[in-house]
């Protein structure tokens, strides 16, 4: 009985030694991407925890199976079109969003109050199917904005589901920038069938609008770009967070994370060398424990 104890303690032993010295090699191969899909990722956004800002971390995250970066908010979870990095814009797209070739079913959007967001100057939404007495001469819509709605309702596929489903023409266009960040169009609420929105519409073809969503993102209050952020891109890293405590971190090409810069030539050999030690180490002890498994007792 003794000697069965002392064979299970001494294999227990092997298996965490040996999954201590492989398990640092494993770990330090994840690195922050620079691409989700054909998306190009700059800070603040990232790949995953760990990368770009954690302020944004929560909100655009990228599905690392279909390679699609998304937005997520209280109504939804919408994909990434574009960003513009060099307006601080994002573009994101609804697909019950309302245009003049498809009008699909639609709950609404909102823009959660703690997202580091807001809305771009040129989106503006329109409301649609409207009753209740909203229309474009209500308080909160834009009257000199009605051309647009005129515009909308010239659409095949918009004045079909009015019809069809015998709802009011009911419209209202408004510019959202002026909310605030914390944003919710409840479409049941406003008793409205659907809504359109745009941040490309200047001419006279609805056909040939920009439909979607712009917002509007910061770095930080006073919008500077981070300097640590800046010297780690220049040094050819991605800049990322220890996640525990949100800490600025460099992510490397080498596997390694720095809190400044990839321009650290000894801690980059020492690393790899400490990869190459472990990877020896534990393949000389996994052969030990596999010797010391059949060898016969």
């Amino acid at each position: 009985m003794k000697k069965t104890n002392c064979y299970s303690a001494f294999h227990q032993a092997l298996l965490f030694l040996v999954s201590s010295l492989l398990l640092p090699c494993l770990v330090s191969s994840l690195t922050c991407q620079r691409t989700c899909g054909s998306q190009l990722i700059r800070y603040p956004f990232g790949t995953g925890p760990g990368c770009g800002d954690p302020r944004f971390e929560p909100y655009v995250t990228c599905n690392s199976q279909q390679q699609v970066l998304r937005l997520g908010t209280s109504s939804g979870c919408y994909p990434v079109t574009a960003i513009d990095y060099q307006r601080e814009v994002i573009y994101i797209s609804d697909p019950s969003l309302s245009t003049c070739s498809c009008t699909p079913p639609s709950r609404g959007f909102s823009l959660d109050g703690n997202a580091p967001f807001s809305f771009y100057d040129s989106t503006v939404f329109a409301l649609l199917g409207c009753s209740g007495g909203v229309n474009s001469s209500s308080q909160a819509c834009d009257s000199q904005a009605a051309p647009i709605c005129d515009l909308l309702y010239s659409c095949q596929p918009i004045t079909s589901r009015v019809n069809n489903i015998q709802i009011s023409s009911g419209c209202c266009v408004y510019a959202p920038v002026d909310l605030g960040p914390a944003f919710q169009m409840d479409l049941e609420k406003l008793q409205c069938a659907g809504y359109s929105a745009m941040y490309s519409g200047g001419d006279g073809n609805p056909l040939a609008w920009n439909y979607g969503i712009a917002l509007k993102y910061k770095f930080n209050y006073n919008n500077d770009y981070p300097d640590l952020c800046e010297s780690c891109e220049k040094s050819n890293g991605v800049c990322g967070y220890s996640v525990p405590y949100k800490s600025f971190l460099c992510n490397c090409p080498g596997g390694f994370n720095s809190s400044s810069t990839c321009f650290i030539p000894a801690l980059s050999d020492s690393t790899n060398r400490l990869k190459g030690l472990s990877r020896k180490a534990g393949g000389i002890l996994l052969g030990v424990m596999l010797g010391w498994l059949k060898w016969p007792r």
